[in-house]
């Protein structure tokens, strides 16, 4: 099937009777509980579930193996290859599925705050909570300067079900992105955020055509602004960290960096939610209102009270919501250069410092790491916190090879002159399982530090395992909680822990063959 039979397919089924346009937040909700696809709660949200699949698919996910990507692609476990002939056989599939629905509903919106880099998105769903899910986390269509450029595409049917045998899929679930055709295909699961990923995929191969960094990571501005960033994967605490009511939120999961500054690839949010407080994360809590959907969360049948402690269905409970639904954000998503950056690590080991200053040189070995502990419900299949580590703190989503992503970030933090942390929001005292989580108010307090510069000129020691620069004190942290091994009961069973993690850290970074061997050396745990 060529590039004009697909569109005149689409275009069929976009003006078909049983297709809805861009329908308004009230008209969706109505859908919603007409269809009963979700239930209203307490506060006006929309609360969902997606059955056996609450968390991505990353073994189901293609990218079609098309002559002009076929050599910029770093094929592999993370981007795996499905021929046109196979994504050709089930889209049309798909198309023909869609137009036997009674209805389905069509989000037009973009990807990208900054107008000169915005990738036009055409969203098509099956169910209606998906496309109010869009609508929160896509920017919304602005009729003042409609764009010319051809949209990319979202065709989500989660009760259509591949058949591996015929269709060339891993399960009954796929999600495969055509860069040619400018579209992405997912079946076979109701997990939302599958659609929200796939556009940072697609972002991350096309930014770096414009010489634009795309990232993983929350922003924020202060009034001054004086822009941070804040890498790590999910559960980590990016959204959480950003969402600072001292500070105006640029955004809390996706940015591209450009010669002008940071910019928001999204509308909305998408925040982890459980054991979420009002106390501790006022700015979440109180965004979950009237067009916000919730995904997975248990809700008390007569109240229609969220229990956000509640994990019957999954860890990974998660709040869509507009970036409006914000009380300090700024508008447009656009900022200047950062001059903080924060690597945060969920840390399951319990030994890195909660801490630490990094140099040039260690500032590219954590971003080439990308150490971390996946959380539970955050994947299919992961049940407790798992150490791995994600290449720029976001692997899954990177199509092109880690080394671009890699370079771009080490030449704009010289251009700029930027200061970076590792910042362990994981276990402290011991292991997963014997420590504790790292208090979210000694976290709030070492970011604010590091932000407002409070630790530029502070005294340091030097971590004995990992070469880290640990600041002695800061403000509202207990200084013998900055230094891992005092956490512990045993000195003796912290060096066992913290030595077994630098070796996974060095076995790690043996796969990148052509880096520096000053990031190496001079970046990565110490040699004994």
């Amino acid at each position: 099937m060529n590039i004009v039979e697909m569109s005149n397919e689409l275009a069929q089924l976009v003006k078909g009777e049983n297709a809805n346009h861009n329908l308004s937040v009230a008209q969706l909700v109505e859908k919603v509980l007409e269809r009963k696809e979700g239930i209203l709660t307490s506060t006006g949200a929309i609360r969902a579930t997606t059955g056996a699949y609450t968390g991505r698919s990353p073994k189901d996910k293609f990218i079609v193996k098309e002559q002009s990507v076929k050599n910029k692609i770093d094929w592999g476990t993370v981007n795996k290859p499905i021929s046109e002939e196979a994504f050709d056989k089930l889209y049309s599939k798909v198309i023909s599925y869609l137009k036997e629905r009674d209805e389905f509903y069509i989000f037009n919106g973009f990807a990208g705050a900054d107008k000169r880099y915005q990738l036009p998105l055409q969203v098509i769903n099956e169910f209606a909570w998906h496309n109010l899910f869009a609508q929160q986390l896509f920017i919304k269509e602005n009729n003042d300067s409609p764009s010319t450029e051809k949209p990319f595409t979202i065709i989500s049917a989660p009760n259509f079900k591949a058949d591996p045998e015929i269709d060339g899929t891993n399960s009954e679930t796929f999600i495969i992105i055509s860069f040619e055709k400018r579209a992405i295909l997912i079946g076979g699961t109701e997990y939302a955020g599958e659609m929200k990923k796939s556009v940072f995929s697609v972002m991350n191969y096309l930014l770096p055509e414009n010489n634009i960094l795309p990232m993983h990571c929350s922003a924020n501005v202060g009034f001054e602004g004086d822009v941070a960033l804040f890498f790590g994967l999910s559960g980590t605490g990016k959204t959480t960290l950003s969402a600072d009511p001292n500070r105006r939120l640029i955004g809390d999961d996706e940015h591209g960096w450009s010669t002008s500054g940071v910019f928001n690839i999204e509308g909305g949010c998408y925040a982890k939610c459980i054991n979420l407080t009002k106390e501790k994360e006022p700015q979440i809590f109180n965004a979950i209102r009237y067009g916000a959907v919730l995904e997975n969360v248990v809700i008390d049948d007569e109240t229609r009270e969220a229990d956000y402690d509640d994990s019957f269905y999954t860890e990974n409970t998660r709040a869509a919501y507009s970036l409006e639904a914000i009380d300090k954000v700024i508008t447009p998503s656009i900022a200047g250069h950062p001059q903080t950056i924060v690597f945060l690590t969920a840390d399951a080991f319990g030994v890195l410092p909660p801490i630490s200053k990094l140099s040039r040189e260690q500032a590219m070995y954590h971003f080439l790491s990308g150490y971390t502990s996946k959380l539970a419900g955050t994947e299919r299949g992961i049940t407790a916190p798992e150490a791995t580590f994600s290449t720029c703190f976001g692997s899954p989503f990177l199509p092109l090879p880690a080394t671009r992503y890699a370079n771009m970030l080490g030449q704009k933090i010289d251009e700029h002159t930027v200061q970076v942390f590792l910042v362990n929001t994981g276990w402290t005292g011991g292991e997963y399982g014997v420590g504790n989580r790292m208090k979210l108010k000694y976290t709030r307090a070492m970011v604010q530090a590091a932000i407002e510069g409070d630790l530029d000129n502070i005294e340091t020691v030097k971590d004995e395992v990992f070469g880290l620069n640990i600041p002695i004190h800061v403000p509202g942290v207990p200084d013998d909680v900055l230094q891992p091994h005092l956490t512990w009961s045993s000195k003796e069973d912290y060096l066992q822990k913290a030595s077994e993690l630098a070796t996974k850290f060095n076995n790690n970074f043996k796969k990148f063959a052509h880096v520096s061997p000053e990031i190496e050396h001079l970046g990565g745990p110490l040699s004994k």
